[in-house]
């Protein structure tokens, strides 16, 4: 194979671990009134379907980080991607709730992996301005994807019902499970391996400016998937949202946030990225103010709150491209271990949300504008503080 056509494939393999990473959390949302109905679920339950995948991949993450820095990438990617491959499997033919819960859990374990260690197969390979162009460009096609996944979901469930979601996964599963395998170099290891023990996280907590890096890409990733998991049983069930239509509410998002990415991935290196960073948090600010303001009148009108969460889903474009690759390189020898931590958090905080927003949800939007509202808040105190840190070169 040619140099150029196996780093071709290479990308596309990248590629698909990403639309996968990122469809397997949207494309059965709009299934969620058909699996309350058929299953006789409270919300609680149907959002369970979202927390336990969240569980299963966290648990994952006390294993991968560290069995990546120390085996390499491919064979725990390709590991991870036959446990989703079962768990697809077990969710397809699920005779009961229960039993889908635990597809859905082996899901959530199998998809850590190339969620993960993707991207990290490009910061093995190139400078830091390099990965943050790349990250700019991935984050578009998938986010591309994401947005489609609810629309294509949405039809999906109309003619296959909820089932027909997870063969779509369990497909696209079994291809990138097969380009793996095929076009996924072995990554070179260093010859003192870095250990497999929790000691070797220690570096990480014990570093003030990588901690708050962390901690600012953390709150940035929540907000959104709050309203990912509630805007189903919000929209359809109580702000007439038909099934059909619902897709596009929530596809927007993540359409808007594809084209940003790559137009900013574009000009990355003809911008200043304090300036840019310091744009996003205004960004920020503003979503904060109108989300507060539509949770205070309990708002009824899906375009509105759709609208005011786009404004943050645009300001996320900057800080995401520039701040994970600057994360990742800070502490080099540990870069499975910081992806870790970084998905691992994003993941298990908002699986807590997400069971907060559903704990405390009475069929309208005031209860969930307001979480929303201060995990917003959050994100903006702590990038204004990344800002700040001289240490972070930003």
């Amino acid at each position: 194979m040619k140099p150029a056509v196996g780093k071709n494939m290479i990308l596309i393999t990248i590629i698909l671990m990403d639309l996968l990473s990122g469809m397997e959390f949207d494309l059965f949302v709009p299934s969620f009134p058909e699996l309350q109905d058929q299953f006789n679920l409270s919300p609680f339950w149907v959002e369970a379907s979202l927390s336990i995948n969240f569980i299963g991949f966290c648990l994952s993450l006390f294993f991968i980080g560290s069995l990546a820095d120390h085996y390499g990438r491919k064979p725990i990617i390709l590991l991870g991607l036959i446990t989703f491959v079962i768990g697809s499997m077990l969710c397809l033919w699920a005779p009961t709730y229960h039993f889908l819960l635990v597809g859905r859990f082996l899901q959530g374990v199998g998809i850590a992996a190339p969620s993960i260690l993707s991207f990290l197969i490009i910061a093995d390979s190139y400078p830091l301005s390099k990965q943050q162009f790349y990250l700019a460009m991935l984050n578009g096609l998938m986010n591309a994807a994401a947005g489609a996944a609810p629309v294509i979901g949405s039809y999906i469930t109309m003619y296959f019902h909820w089932q027909g979601n997870f063969m779509a996964l369990l497909l696209l599963g079994l291809l990138t499970l097969v380009m793996t395998l095929l076009f996924i170099p072995m990554h070179k290891l260093p010859e003192h391996k870095e250990t497999l023990s929790l000691k070797g996280y220690l570096p990480i907590f014990q570093s003030k400016p990588l901690m708050l890096l962390i901690v600012n890409i953390i709150f940035i990733f929540v907000p959104y998937w709050i309203f990912v998991g509630m805007s189903p049983l919000l929209y359809m069930e109580n702000l007439g949202v038909s099934l059909s239509h619902f897709g596009y509410y929530q596809g927007s998002m993540a359409v808007v946030f594809a084209l940003g990415s790559v137009m900013y991935g574009l000009i990355l290196n003809k911008v200043d990225h304090k300036k840019t960073l310091n744009f996003s948090n205004l960004l920020f600010l503003f979503s904060f103010i109108l989300i507060a303001g539509l949770a205070f009148v309990d708002s009824t009108d899906p375009l509105l709150i759709t609208g005011a969460l786009l404004i943050f889903v645009i300001g996320q474009i900057i800080p995401t491209t520039i701040l994970f690759p600057l994360c990742l390189n800070y502490l080099p020898q540990a870069k499975g271990k910081v992806a870790a931590i970084v998905q691992g958090s994003r993941l298990i905080l908002s699986s807590l949300a997400l069971q907060l927003a559903g704990y405390s949800y009475v069929g309208t939007f005031r209860n969930i504008g307001i979480i929303l509202s201060a995990f917003i808040l959050i994100a903006i105190i702590s990038l204004f503080f990344v800002l700040k840190k001289p240490e972070l070169k930003v």
